[in-house]
């Protein structure tokens, strides 16, 4: 996608950006290659610096008023400047950034979720700063992480959607200020003791932490409640002969039948003890994107059943524009952009 835009609060006449990432999805932990193009205005200018900001639409709880949306920035850097950029001159600033492992996947085997992340370009001239240019990013999950979700759908766990909550989980190893939510509606087997699954991936260098949250459903002299457990496993998957499937039905067995609000921690070949604890958060519901057939029938559980989901086709009319000048929404307009291309 090409996006230009002028920097507004440059003044007319001030440089052009134009954030270019290299084509195709990539995977959190990865590295992230592109290059920033900067054409220089009617003047010449010193270029401070170049930075670019990974950031994501987030929901997070407003008390009594419900939920709210807004633009969270989870990393940051600077991948050039101290230079300066002649009056209609051109300069490539390349880059290669690296994702936080916990960064979230905008898709399964190719098919979008309602997850919007984007990498946002700052460029500092002589004192002025601009948030301009603003790319959609694809981040495909890790092999482990699919291997679940398919282990999951296989198992007879149907997709019903996701979104990023804002908050922490607690005593999991959680880095960035929100996690991804990933709810799935129980087989038969479950569907008298479970309203519903939470799935959220945690992944580090050498693992992956997976927290499961069920919505138990409560009995004839009982309420319901939620039942929270943790494992982590490597990226590689479990060691010896053990298959994925039969791990996560393990893990789901022990969800199902804790009786305490809080469960078990289970490890396997990882050390949890290197993780450090956060507080709380709540969960929310969000809308997904889903697609019927395929490998995704089988990641999902689509396979034999139907996602109750709907495709959401214009997802920058969920983002805010949350720019220092107060100018026009950029993130809609790069997500809009990008869809008519």
């Amino acid at each position: 996608m090409v996006f230009q835009r002028l920097l507004g609060s440059l003044g007319v006449g001030g440089p052009t950006v134009d954030t270019v990432l290299d084509p195709g999805a990539v995977r959190p932990g990865d590295a992230l290659p592109g290059r920033v193009d900067l054409v220089g205005g009617t003047a010449d200018h010193d270029v401070e610096h170049v930075a670019l900001e990974l950031v994501a639409r987030v929901e997070a709880a407003q008390g009594d008023h419900g939920e709210g949306e807004g633009v969270v920035v989870f990393a940051r850097h600077t991948v050039g400047g101290d230079f300066r950029l002649a009056a209609g001159k051109r300069r490539s600033v390349p880059f290669t950034v690296s994702l936080p492992w916990e960064t979230p996947a905008t898709e399964l085997y190719g098919q979008p979720l309602d997850i919007a992340l984007g990498v946002r370009t700052e460029l500092a001239v002589a004192g002025a700063r601009d948030k301009g240019d603003l790319d959609p990013l694809t981040v495909a999950p890790l092999p482990a992480q699919e291997a679940v979700l398919e282990a999951l759908g296989q198992l007879g766990f149907g997709f019903r959607s996701a979104d990023l909550e804002f908050g922490r989980i607690g005593g999991t190893g959680q880095q960035l200020p929100f996690y991804q939510e990933i709810e799935l509606t129980p087989p038969p087997r479950y569907a008298d003791q479970v309203n519903e699954i939470e799935l959220t991936f945690l992944a580090v260098s050498g693992a992956l932490e997976v927290v499961l949250e069920a919505d138990k459903r409560g009995g004839p002299f009982s309420d319901g409640h939620d039942a929270l457990s943790r494992f982590t496993v490597p990226h590689e998957g479990p060691a010896g002969p053990q298959d994925w499937n039969a791990l996560v039905d393990g893990w789901v067995r022990e969800l199902v039948e804790h009786r305490e609000s809080y469960g078990s921690h289970a490890v396997y070949g990882h050390e949890s003890g290197a993780l450090s604890g956060g507080s709380g958060a709540g969960s929310g519901a969000g809308v997904a994107a889903g697609a019927a057939g395929g490998a995704v029938g089988v990641a999902v559980g689509v396979a034999g059943g139907t996602v109750a989901a709907e495709v959401v086709d214009e997802v920058g009319d969920f983002f805010e524009d949350e720019s220092e000048d107060g100018s026009e929404n950029a993130f809609e307009e790069a997500f809009e952009e990008d869809g008519d291309a």
